[in-house]
Order: C-alpha cells, then structure tokens, then sequence
C-alpha cells in the first residue's frame, strides 16, 4: 500500500472494532454512535474523531458529503435484537440498524466493508437481515464472504463468537485466513492489576446472602436448580440461606428438576411443570405430603396442572476459573449475582473485564462503573478486530 489505509467507523461505541484496526496501521477518519459515553471514551483513548449521532437519521448522501474517499468502512450494529440472551424479537428496532449500516457503507464506496454483529444473527428467521446485508453488497458489485470467529483465535480467554461480513470489490483478490493464536486461559491476564486504573474491587458483605451463596460455589461452578452435575449447585445445597431440606425433599427437588425436561407437553420451552401423579410413581404415596412442605418452603410452586422448581434461572452467581477460558464478556459483568470472580467473593471490575476483552491497561474507561462495563460489555474485542484487520490490508 502506498499510503496509509483509512477508514469510517458506524456505530463504533467505545472503539474496540477501531482500536483493532488502528493497531495494524489503519487511520481512523471519523467515527460514529449514538451514544454520547461511548464516544467520549474514544475520544479520550484515540484520535479525537468521534461524533455523537442517531444513524438512522443520518443520510446517505450527508455522511458521503463528509467523507467522499475511504478504504474501509466498519459498521458494528446493536446486537441485542440478535443475541441468543435476549428475547430475539424479529421485529425488534435495533434490528434494521444492520441493514442502516450497510445502506450508508455502501454510499462511501469503499473498497472493503465490514459489519459485524453476534453470532445469532446467523440463525433462524434472524438470518434474513443478514442476507439482505449480502445482497445490497453483491448489487453494488462486491464480492462478499462471512466469517464466524471465535476470540480465542486471538489467543483471549474468552468464548465469545461473532459473525463477520465482508465485502470487497471484485478487482481485490480473494481474503487470507484468519491469522489464529494459541489458546489462553483467565489466569494468563487475571495477574499484576494493583496498579491499574479501573480496578475497584468491591467484596461482597461478609455474612450478607450474596456472601454466604458466593462461597458455596467453586471455581467453574453456577447457582441452577435446572441442570445436575458437578458444576451445579442447587439451593437446597445451602441451607443456611434457603432453607434446610431432608433427604426425601431433596430427592423430591432431583426427580422434579429431571422429569420437568423429560415429561415435555408444551412445543416451546425446555422444561414443563411435573404433574404430581408422575412423582407418586417415581417416590410413592408420600410424595403428596412432601411437594405440600416443599411449596409451604417455597422450593417449589404450584403452576398449570403440575409443580416447578421455584427458582428456574440456568445459572446466576457463575463463578469463573483461572485454568479455563471466561464466558463471554457481558454487560452485566461486574455484578456478583451474575459472574463472580474465579478466588475471591466478588465480581469482575472493570479493569478486569477489558482485559478480559482485550483492552490494553492504557485505554481508560473512567466514569461510572455501569456504563463502563456496558461499553465493554459492548465492544469487539480489540485483539479479534486486528486480526481482523489483516485480513483487510491484504485485500487492499
């Protein structure tokens, strides 16, 4: 390349996807979210060329005014209509924002473009704004290709997956491999934090019920009454803030959290309430007596013609491991109720989840600690967008 390669960020937030690409030499002209934190963070950590803005009110023809030449336009749309942890409503708003992106990408006419989304946006009825996204590419004479990355390719502890489309004009030759690193696990970046910004540890209360369930829940482990094995821990399995059970009651609570997946009568869902007639013939006549003091301990609960588990969460208190890879960064990460941190009674701080995702300890989040972990929670890890953007230069 004669000369540094540039680019457009759309829907950048804090600048994970940007920040990739600025570390394998490209040049970021301008970059835009709707979001007024997100910008102001990216500001702060690069190039001053942020701007607050609602894409879907921005036209075509005013953001080419702004940028009449680009090599590369990266579009990063809102992923929570597509998420599997979401509702996954097809109708959802933010959906459209994929095919936004694409609308004012291709306006720019850059010689590569890159929207990237999760990896649900891949799957069921949802794949339809995908398509849309391929076909507005092929008729504007790009070739294009979708790629389902992994941030372990990056060599980050983290299972997180993304769905990658890009589109280059037919004169570029055909896109390289993705340029995968060795495997890491959480203790390869959980180290030498003392002196890092954003790193507030906040320890849960000693004695409070968030402590006492904390404890009782090893590394790799989870709260969930719904899934046996050793990486659950069911709540009768801590008396001392749930409440105490017998033997029979907690064989009561196994047969109902086995059955309740395996006596489906519903097309939706993975589980049904048990009817009491099924427990009778799994524990005899006492069962009647047993579910009556389970539902009066609030074990469990009465619901259609049957009886469920009171608590059907898949897993809250998610204790990490240092010898594993994490689960995927979320937004919720710092809150103990949800993943705690692998050794002590705790959450992640901020600081921990961007080097989760791949932050360098330069890149400051500041502010309240809620929107930085959104931010994070939010971002393309840094590590996976420069593999990314080797793949881009070499189709330039």
């Amino acid at each position: 390349m004669a000369s540094q390669p540039s680019f457009v960020s759309l829907f950048s937030g804090c600048g994970g996807l940007d920040l990739g690409f600025e570390s394998e030499g490209f040049k970021c002209l301008a970059a835009y979210d709707i979001d007024r934190t997100a910008i102001s963070v990216h500001n702060r950590n690069m190039p001053a060329v942020g701007h607050q803005a609602d894409l879907l009110q921005l036209s075509s023809s005013d953001l080419k005014s702004r940028h009449p030449r680009t090599d590369v336009v990266l579009a990063g749309s809102p992923c929570q209509g597509f998420s599997l942890l979401g509702q996954r409503r097809i109708d959802d708003p933010r959906n459209a924002l994929l095919t936004k992106g694409a609308e004012l990408a291709l306006a720019l006419r850059p010689k590569v473009y890159v929207a990237e989304n999760v990896a649900g946006v891949l799957t069921a009825s949802h794949r339809h704004y995908w398509d849309q996204v391929e076909a507005m590419c092929r008729a504007k004479g790009y070739q294009t290709i979708t790629l389902r990355l992994e941030a372990a390719f990056a060599g980050l502890p983290q299972k997180r997956a993304r769905a990658v489309l890009v589109a280059w004009k037919r004169k570029c030759k055909a896109p390289g491999d993705y340029p995968i690193l060795p495997e890491s696990t959480l203790e390869s970046v959980l180290n030498d934090l003392d002196n890092t910004s954003d790193h507030e540890r906040v320890l849960l209360t000693r004695g409070s019920d968030q402590y006492r369930i904390a404890r009782k829940i090893k590394q790799g482990q989870k709260l969930s009454n719904v899934r046996g094995g050793p990486r659950s821990v069911h709540t009768w399995e801590i008396p001392e803030v749930f409440g105490e059970t017998s033997d029979a009651e907690r064989d009561i609570l196994r047969t109902v959290m086995r059955l309740r997946r395996i006596e489906r009568r519903r097309n939706g869902g993975d589980a049904d309430p048990v009817q009491l007639a099924s427990l009778v013939r799994e524990a005899g006549s006492r069962a009647r007596s047993i579910v009556k003091t389970l539902v009066a301990k609030n074990y469990l609960r009465k619901k259609d013609d049957g009886y469920d588990l009171t608590h059907t969460f898949n897993g809250k208190f998610r204790r990490a491991s240092m010898t594993e890879q994490s689960i995927a960064v979320d937004t919720r990460f710092g809150d103990p109720r949800m993943f705690l941190h692998p050794t002590e009674q705790r959450g992640f701080t901020v600081r921990e989840a961007a080097r989760i995702q791949g932050f360098p300890d330069w890149f400051a989040f500041g502010g309240k600690q809620a929107d930085a972990f959104r931010l994070i929670g939010n971002a393309v890890p840094p590590p996976l967008a420069a593999g990314l953007a080797t793949i881009v230069k070499g189709l330039l």
